[in-house]
């Protein structure tokens, strides 16, 4: 017999080189425990995600970043902020 009569047409068993995880190619390690605390971190109820995202738009900002300063700053930006809200969009490249 031949090995395409043996084949369900599933992927390879093999290791695929072209293929990253998520958590890339050293081990999981504590990915899913991060994902669980930024999901956590970020959502927030219905009417309060609302409120933060019209409020991050009007002032333009994503709402993760908006989020991401009452978060690490605990200040509620508005757009009076002006130096703060440039220093955040100047550094939307080099977010990782």
């Amino acid at each position: 017999m031949t090995t395409a009569l043996l084949s369900n047409g599933g992927p390879p068993l093999d290791d695929d080189d072209t293929h990253t995880p998520p958590w890339g190619r050293n081990g999981i390690g504590n990915y899913f425990i991060w994902a669980a605390a930024k999901k956590k971190a970020f959502d927030a109820p219905y009417d309060i995600a609302k409120l933060r995202a019209q409020r991050a738009s009007l002032i333009g900002l994503t709402y993760e970043e908006y989020v991401l300063e009452i978060l690490e700053r605990g200040r509620y930006l508005n757009a009076g902020d002006t130096e703060r809200i440039a220093q955040i969009v100047a550094k939307r490249g080099v977010r990782y």
